[in-house]
């Protein structure tokens, strides 16, 4: 068996040389093939550079900024390994886990490093954000997600070659994957890491990037199972309409008011356009 390191970076000179050691030091002290790519997504600084000084590593760089996300697929496609670790190169997580998530792959498709807790910048907006965004994401998929967006995971390759294409290029990229995997029936099991502080600048745009990873969540759900929003959502409007109608009948004498067969319309037509989108899911699914 062997193991593939895909490391995105970005501007990462501060941590990505600690980074490599790290994952060189761990990896040769286990009994697999191994080896590590790392993806630079047209870095300004020396981060190029200092990957170069690793023989060990392979550089693949991007002739344009792309996205994380997009970098993560790059060093898939990549990769020649039966299982493709995918961890960031900015010191926030313990490369020295790396064979703890390759074990954790028995019987399951990805193991994710679930975060013991929160470090990085700007808490005060990260934390109440991305709890609101995994509830959600648990609510939707109807699956426990200790960490929906950690950036270190252990994916079996050939599981995951199908859905590069519709992964996004950028931070949701790690989201749309786990939802991708749950909402398809393959098994997701996750592992306790620890969490460090970032070494360098953050590229996360508190508001823009939330906003993305809620539109994530409804586009992935909505594309493996879609009945989970059109249904709660038809409903709705069907039981709102047969309330206003049971009232517009005992207050206006059998007169159903227009809006009363809005709502009435509107919820069958939600249904119906859940039960085709479920249908071409199903057919198309992957």
């Amino acid at each position: 068996m062997k193991i593939s390191l895909v490391i995105p970076v970005y501007n990462e000179q501060e941590a990505i040389g600690e980074d490599l050691r790290t994952a060189i030091d761990t990896l040769k002290a286990t009994s697999y093939e191994w080896e590590i790519i790392v993806v630079d997504d047209a870095s300004k600084d020396g981060t190029a550079d200092i990957v170069r000084s690793f023989p060990e590593v392979t550089l693949v760089q991007h002739p344009y900024n792309m996205g994380g996300g997009q970098s993560r697929t790059t060093g898939i496609r990549k990769a020649q390994g039966d299982i493709v670790v995918v961890s960031d190169g900015d010191g926030t997580y313990p490369l020295q886990d790396i064979p703890r998530l390759i074990e954790g792959l028995d019987n399951c498709e990805m193991v994710v490093g679930a975060r013991r807790k929160e470090a990085g910048t700007l808490k005060v907006l990260r934390v109440p954000a991305k709890f609101f965004i995994r509830k959600l994401a648990e609510f939707i998929s109807g699956a426990k997600i200790p960490d929906l967006n950690s950036g270190m995971r252990a994916i079996r390759k050939d599981t995951a070659l199908p859905y590069l294409h519709m992964l996004p290029h950028g931070h949701s990229w790690v989201s749309t994957i786990t939802l991708a995997f749950l909402n398809n029936g393959h098994p997701v099991r996750y592992v306790p890491i620890d969490y460090y502080p970032r070494k360098g600048k953050s590229t996360f745009h508190p508001i823009r990037d939330t906003g993305s990873y809620v539109m994530t969540i409804f586009r992935t759900v909505t594309w493996f199972s879609p009945l989970k929003i059109f249904l709660p959502l038809g409903l709705l409007l069907l039981l709102t309409g047969f309330g206003k109608m049971i009232s517009d009948i005992i207050r206006y004498s059998w007169h159903i008011a227009p809006s009363t067969v809005i709502l009435l319309l509107g919820g069958l037509q939600i249904l119906v356009l859940g039960l085709i989108a479920d249908m071409i899911a199903k057919r198309s699914g992957i």
